[in-house]
């Protein structure tokens, strides 16, 4: 029976016109990293509103996702800058075992026997961008992360991205470089929301981008299992500064309602492997440690958790002590290594000490860097002279990374 209609990809000429053509492009690119043998595809997608073919990639022995082809769909050109590297699917084929050591002491192993050797890396300070801060970290030398990436041109503070896909991608390699140094089996928490996009003038609306569900693809895509997804409940009007929803709150009319958020994502993966959680508790090294980490019987019973905001005049955007406190309390050991990738003033920093866990913080910003190893005194007294400081001003030159 005939088409009554043309598929997208021909109503708009693209160059790539369907899956077979998508499939033969990706062909050539697999034989040129000799990798053909190894890869199975995935079903091809036209994403249409950026005009990209998205060809995810799975492990022909196990059928595994290990990453995807983006190619553009006007040209037929392979993006190499969205697209997993593929000297990161020749890892990932592997299990990740080829990968060279980091270049900071204290690398952390997880074999693929019972044992686990723990991280010996110190509390750390990193200025930089965390991209390529992350490549210089040990391989599976960190046993949980928590973060809250900066916001997508939300607010006048936040203007680094040109366009939604090029803050994705940023996003996108953080993560991947992230499941290199988080060790088998430990989680990475991520606090996010939408954001609200302000309309330039009255004749234009506002744009809400649904940033988790974006998030939540990128975790998947790069090798990690979804686990929860916890909602962390401000108090009854702590959405009313972004002036959403008063006017229907001023006419009621239907159409116009917009709800008050009020709410923020707390969304938790677990990097994958074939073991069971259990297997992280029972293979510890030390027991004791365990024991220790126990949680007491007012643990939060249900996904939504009630903790009023934080404010601070030195960071527009920061969560609450007690809402690291809780992650790292529900997802590490004491004695564990905490990363956040993108640190601000160091609110992980502080929950960690708190809990007797060590840390590792990279922040880009000097101002906020400063802030974390003034603050980090008051945490640790006479220990935070012991810390790790790279690329910081005034970095001794026994601590530098080189």
């Amino acid at each position: 029976m005939a088409r009554k209609s043309n598929l997208v990809a021909e109503q708009r000429k693209y160059g790539v016109i369907d899956v077979k053509a998508a499939k033969q492009v990706c062909d050539v690119w697999l034989q040129r990293a000799e990798l053909q043998n190894a890869v199975n595809y995935g079903l091809p997608e036209v994403d249409d509103r950026y005009h990209f073919w998205r060809v995810p990639l799975v492990n022909r022995a196990n059928q595994e996702a290990v990453g995807e082809i983006v190619i553009d769909a006007y040209t037929s050109l392979i993006l190499e800058n969205k697209s997993t590297a593929p000297d990161l699917l020749e890892a990932r084929l592997l299990g990740r075992n080829g990968q060279k050591n980091g270049h900071l002491n204290g690398r952390a192993t997880r074999n693929n026997n019972d044992t686990i050797h723990l991280s010996t890396l110190r509390n750390t300070i990193v200025q930089g961008d965390s991209e390529e801060a992350l490549q210089d970290l040990p391989a599976g030398s960190v046993d949980l992360i928590f973060t809250s990436p900066p916001y997508y041109n939300a607010r006048p503070e936040y203007t680094d991205y040109l366009t939604y896909e090029e803050y994705l991608l940023k996003i996108r390699k953080v993560i991947q470089q992230a499941h290199r140094v988080l060790a088998e089996g430990r989680f990475f928490v991520m606090n996010v929301s939408p954001v609200l996009i302000r309309r330039a003038s009255r004749s234009e609306s506002s744009k809400r981008i649904a940033v988790p569900f974006d998030m939540h693809r990128l975790f998947v895509e790069e090798g990690y299992d979804f686990i929860d997804d916890i909602l962390w409940e401000k108090p009854e009007g702590a959405g009313w500064a972004v002036g959403r929803g008063r006017r229907f709150a001023a006419d009621r009319n239907p159409l116009q309602y917009k709800a008050v958020s009020v709410t923020e994502n707390i969304l938790v993966y677990r990097k994958h492997t074939d073991k069971l959680i259990d297997w992280n508790i029972r293979a510890h090294p030390n027991q004791s440690l365990v024991k220790a980490s126990r949680i007491g019987d007012d643990y939060e019973r249900t996904n939504i958790w009630r903790i009023t905001p934080a404010h601070d005049q030195r960071h527009p955007a920061i969560f609450p002590v007690e809402l690291a406190k809780k992650v790292i309390s529900y997802y590490s050991f004491k004695e564990d290594v905490v990363l956040d990738p993108f640190a601000g003033i160091g609110t992980t920093g502080k929950a960690a000490t708190l809990l007797g866990r060590r840390f590792v913080l990279i922040e880009q910003n000097p101002d906020y860097v400063n802030v974390i190893r003034s603050e980090a005194e008051t945490w640790l007294g006479e220990e935070a002279r012991q810390i790790l400081t790279i690329n910081c001003a005034s970095v001794e030159a026994s601590d530098r990374l080189f």
